[in-house]
């Protein structure tokens, strides 16, 4: 929180693993701390991440959590296990059995994320079409409800990200601003994270796109940096780096209202 008051940041968007503990008591100390740092914050959690079970949650303790530590909005990853081949499974009835039981978790918990006050928001994470989070928003039809955008994650399932994002905005209440490099080799093609404007991904028509056709007043910019070879410290170094970059590119070429304290 002392680095996003440094960098002129509005808020943070965190996980379990940053929490590292959701005893009440710990949760409280977060909402006064992000409360003095005049911070607001997201929280991020998933039902079956791939990566790393600690971001796990069932939709009721997630909101629950959210309040608990002053977060305004619970972005969801709904880990959908697809069928391969991948590309044309739009809609698949498989993924489709899956996301008729999120739907049925997230309806059930419609109730409680009205009283608590909060925002849920649904991401295109790795693993959907944006039709198909469309879908899944528009079946709960709630104001409360709508989608995230990430804006590199379409491609994972070959939907381009321009195409996404056009879908998407008008139903955005979250934004997860990325970028990366395409790289082909004789070893097949790479994604590789990069700061927000030094990759393959056409920020300022994203930026374009999200004013013109969204109502969402903030975005989260994320930085997939990869250790490789790298020693914790050098990996830390260049992720820090990519941060400011970020921010220096989002502010000063694309004009996004960073505040400036």
């Amino acid at each position: 929180m002392d680095r996003a008051v440094e960098w002129g940041l509005d808020g943070l968007h965190i996980t379990n693993v940053d929490l590292v503990s959701l005893e009440p008591e710990h949760l409280a100390k977060v909402k006064k701390a992000a409360e003095d740092h005049g911070l607001y914050l997201e929280y991020n959690v998933s039902f079956n991440a791939p990566c790393d079970p600690r971001v796990n949650s069932t939709v009721k303790d997630a909101l629950l959590n959210g309040k608990a530590m002053g977060a305004d909005l619970v972005k969801f990853s709904l880990d959908i296990d697809r069928p391969h081949p991948i590309y044309g499974t739009c809609f698949d009835p498989d993924v489709m059995k899956q996301l008729s039981k999120r739907y049925d978790e997230f309806k059930e918990n419609l109730p409680l994320l009205d009283k608590l006050g909060l925002k849920m928001s649904l991401e295109n994470h790795c693993d959907l079409y944006a039709d198909e989070v469309i879908w899944l928003v528009d079946k709960l039809n709630n104001p409360n409800v709508g989608a995230c955008i990430d804006t590199m994650n379409s491609m994972n399932v070959l939907e381009g990200p321009e195409v996404c994002i056009n879908k998407m905005a008008p139903y955005a209440n979250c934004v997860h601003l990325c970028d990366l490099k395409l790289k082909v080799d004789p070893d097949g093609l790479h994604s590789i994270g990069s700061p927000i404007g030094q990759g393959d991904i056409d920020e300022t028509k994203v930026l374009r796109t999200l004013r013109e056709k969204s109502n969402v007043t903030r975005l989260t910019f994320e930085v997939e940096s990869e250790i490789g070879d790298d020693t914790m410290e050098e990996a830390r170094k260049k992720e820090m780096k990519a941060c400011t970059d970020s921010i220096d590119y989002l502010r000063n070429t694309l004009n996004v209202g960073l505040k400036k304290r």
